[in-house]
């Protein structure tokens, strides 16, 4: 029988951060495409709600509480699945997030950076994402393949306004990646791939104070960037699948180092 290369069949496939909008999408997906999904997150009542979904819907998935920040607490993860599965195939690092002192609102300017909340979400989005490669990927490297996938940012592609944090962190999370992609492939073989995605514009709980106005209708700035998008709309969570299943799966078995914006074509529009 010809294999499929875009199979993740029997993958042990480990999200953090995948309980939220775009990581429940992901994290669904996958189990149904039989993935062995290990969901890490901080919320255990959001993370085991998930974990038995999936399970009462067929699929393979274990919960286990963490904190990407904390690298004694990922090492311990990272036990329980190599006792409990044997391999780790795929990383996806999901966790990140913003927060208001991190953001430059209308009124304000630059001048008025909480640089404690600035701080804060560079560690979350890229120490949050380099503290559980280290953990991870060392298990990849032991079985001489694997994949880790990390997510950018359109804001990491081009400086966006207000969102100057948060920017910042996906900015480097892109230097990381191809750093990544280089370091992991000529030290170790080439059965270790590092890429990451650039999601575009999606109504997520991180994001909806910027694009919505209290009663639900589009902010101006949501408004103004689907003018900018040739798709003219927002994307939907389900339109990150594709990529991210491809990027799993052994059908970009060459690739490696790559930022691959999943835009509606936000970032190949001037005017």
């Amino acid at each position: 029988m010809e294999k499929n290369l875009f199979s993740v069949k029997d993958k042990v496939i480990v999200l953090t951060g995948g309980t939220g909008v775009l990581g429940g999408s992901i994290t669904r997906h996958l189990a149904k495409e039989k993935a062995i999904v290990i969901i890490l997150a901080r919320n255990e009542e959001t993370g085991k709600g998930l974990e038995g979904e999936i399970r009462k819907d067929g699929g393979q998935a274990l919960f286990l509480k963490t904190d990407v920040l904390d690298r004694e607490m990922l090492e311990q993860n990272c036990r329980t699945i190599l006792n409990t599965f044997g391999s780790i195939d795929v990383l996806i690092n999901l966790a990140g997030g913003n927060m208001p002192g991190a953001t430059i609102p209308p009124d304000k300017t630059f001048f008025d950076l909480d640089i404690e909340a600035f701080r804060k979400v560079v560690d979350l989005n890229l120490f949050g994402t380099v503290i559980p490669t280290i953990v991870f990927a060392r298990a990849m490297v032991e079985q001489k393949k694997g994949s880790v996938i990390n997510v950018s940012s359109e804001s990491a592609l081009r400086p966006l306004t207000r969102v100057a944090g948060y920017g910042s962190a996906k900015a480097a999370i892109n230097n990381f990646t191809q750093y990544m992609a280089g370091e992991l492939a000529i030290k170790f073989g080439e059965g270790l791939r590092v890429n990451a995605i650039a999601p575009g514009f999606f109504l997520t709980e991180q994001n909806r104070a910027l694009m919505t106005n209290p009663d639900g209708t589009p902010s101006d700035r949501c408004q103004t960037i689907v003018a900018h998008t040739p798709f003219r709309r927002l994307g939907q969570p389900e339109e990150l699948l594709g990529t991210i299943q491809w990027l799993a799966s052994d059908a970009s078995a060459f690739v490696t180092g790559t930022v691959i914006p999943i835009d509606g074509g936000f970032d190949a529009f001037s005017i």
